[in-house]
């Protein structure tokens, strides 16, 4: 049973780390489409359209393997975690369905007219097509993290033989860690979008420098990012300390704090020694865990020690949270710097360009790292103090567990090498299609 626990929740880990790559695009990247049209809607400049036909192409493919990689990771409730919708189905299963009923349907009924509709319906309508996918993706990430921070956070239920029945549904859905967890991923896909997009940009214009639908929408994107990083940062700062009220063994293991103490150190480098309950080769500045956790240079930090053995792994969480940290610091950084360039009119050079081009799935590493820290970190509970992990996975042999687990990660990989090669080869199409003619007095200011 273990070996089948544990292939079963690589599995899924693999599942899900392959489809939220898609949804975390698509998001805002809706939202950037509504801007592009938007942007022409008002000026009238083609320009704006040659850039929104690009990336409602890209929109399109990512979108339709979101849904394909969604639809088997459900499948998985069932084949590798039936215990979970035996004991919470009351809760997932109408959170589920009021995805698909509220958010799936629109997406799917307005993409067909967004993307094949431009000259065959009505200008407003298709604008209004547009945006209605933007507000589907969004729903859609509303849904599905309500779900999961219900499970992080539960209430509004009971437990009557064994089973979950929902008492508040209001409860259920507004649990206190959503809305942090919610604008985090939100923030989250907007960074992925404007750094996919800033990188797909700067590939060509290192391709051909004077590629002006390339220049817009790196201004547009590298502009965003400048001022969506610093609000991730904040939402992520009371991320945790809605996090240490709720879920403090998480915080402990990703501050690597073994004893309960005032004054915490921060751990900018250490190995955790689960064996010795300790940290080796530890680099530490003093007190800076608990003020940035607490806001008091003297805030009490509870110890790992004091939950065991009901804790998390420690090292994941270490790990994961600062490679997340990391890459925020380091988009931080990149998108301040190409927006102080772009706004004064400044040449990007082909290294700054090719820096970017190395940043352009960025936050896809900073949003997996994160999402391992917060599902590692419910561990060992699948819902928190409600369902084990252990509890709800399927009694099937291991053996059978791990040939579907190696047919998933080839079928992932083929999928995921095809999706960037895809990407690639239309950024370098687009680069030979002729874009309309803008104006002669409007001024480009990336060369």
């Amino acid at each position: 049973m273990l070996e089948t626990l544990i292939l079963s929740r690589i599995q899924f880990a693999a599942n899900i780390s392959f489809h939220i790559l898609f949804p975390t695009l698509t998001i805002a990247l809706g939202w950037l489409l509504v801007f592009y049209k938007w942007r022409f809607n008002r000026t009238g400049d083609a320009m704006w359209l040659n850039v929104y036909f690009f990336w409602v192409k890209i929109f399109a493919l990512t979108f339709a393997l979101g849904v394909v990689s969604g639809i088997t990771m459900s499948f998985q409730f069932g084949t590798n975690w039936p215990g979970f919708m035996e004991k919470v189905g009351n809760v997932a299963g109408p959170l589920l369905g009021y995805e698909v009923m509220t958010a799936f349907f629109m997406e799917a009924t307005f993409l067909g007219v967004m993307l094949f509709g431009r000259g065959r319906v009505p200008e407003w309508l298709h604008n209004l097509a547009t945006v209605l996918v933007a507000v589907g993706t969004s729903i859609s990430a509303f849904w599905i993290l309500v779900l999961n921070s219900w499970m992080h956070t539960p209430q509004g239920h009971e437990v009557i033989d064994g089973v979950v029945h929902v008492v508040s549904w209001r409860e259920v859905i507004f649990n206190p860690s959503l809305p942090y967890r919610l604008s985090h991923m939100l923030l989250a896909s907007g960074l992925t979008a404007c750094f996919v997009t800033v990188g797909i940009s700067a590939y060509q214009l290192l391709k051909s420098s004077h590629h002006k639908p390339a220049q817009r929408s790196f201004k547009v994107a590298i502009t965003a990012a400048a001022l969506l990083a610093p609000l991730q940062m904040l939402v992520g700062d009371m991320h945790g300390l809605n996090t240490l009220e709720h879920q403090p063994a998480k915080i402990a293991a990703m501050e690597g704090v073994w004893e309960t103490e005032r004054g915490a150190p921060l751990l900018l480098f250490a190995v955790p020694n689960e064996e010795t309950r300790s940290n080796d080769f530890a680099i530490e500045v003093p007190h800076l865990a608990s003020l940035i956790l607490t806001h008091d240079f003297n805030g009490e930090i509870v110890g790992l020690n004091e939950f065991a053995p009901d804790h998390p792994p420690v090292k994941p969480l270490f790990f994961g949270f600062r490679i997340m940290v990391g890459m925020g610091v380091l988009m931080l950084l990149f998108s301040w710097f190409g927006a102080w360039k772009v706004h004064r009119g400044l040449a990007l050079k082909p290294l700054v360009l090719r820096a970017f081009v190395v940043m352009t799935f960025s936050g896809w590493i900073a949003t997996l790292a994160g999402w391992y820290v917060t599902e590692v970190g419910r561990q060992p509970w699948l819902v928190s103090g409600v369902l084990r992990t252990a509890d709800a996975v399927t009694p099937v042999a291991g053996s059978s567990v791990a040939v579907t687990l190696a047919l998933y990660l080839m079928i992932y990989a083929a999928l995921l090498y095809a999706y960037l090669r895809t990407i690639f080869y239309l950024a370098n199409k687009s680069l030979s299609e002729s874009p309309v003619p803008t104006s002669d007095t409007q001024k480009e200011t990336i060369a």
